[in-house]
């Protein structure tokens, strides 16, 4: 069965840096995600990327400042965070792209001003 393990995740102040960790067990696939929730809100998608990592999507209010890779090798997923801005305090989570598969605990992001 498929399961996602985020971790990285911590308080930092604004304009610092972090790394998201995402371990996927079970099958590889081809696309994967980045998505975050706040409270309240429906879970967002942050940024995605295919299998070879050659093609990303970013939802316009991260371009330029998250990238998001893989290692397929290890079944890994990774968003680099800099430039954080309050509003990026969230929950992170990762999945499937389009999410198809369980929900992990995420990984908490809290950005002070």
């Amino acid at each position: 069965q498929v399961q996602h393990v985020e971790s990285g995740g911590g308080l930092v102040q604004a304009w610092g840096s972090l790394r998201l960790s995402c371990a996927r067990s079970g099958c590889a696939t081809y696309f994967m995600g980045w998505f975050r929730q706040t409270p309240g809100n429906e879970r967002e998608l942050v940024a995605n990327t295919n299998y070879m990592g050659d093609v990303t999507h970013y939802t316009d209010a991260v371009k330029g400042r998250f990238t998001i890779s893989r290692d397929n090798a290890k079944n890994y997923l990774y968003l680099q965070m800099n430039s954080l801005k309050p509003d990026d305090t969230a929950v992170y989570y990762c999945n499937s792209f389009p999410p198809e598969d369980p929900w992990g605990q995420g990984t908490q992001v809290t950005v002070s001003s």
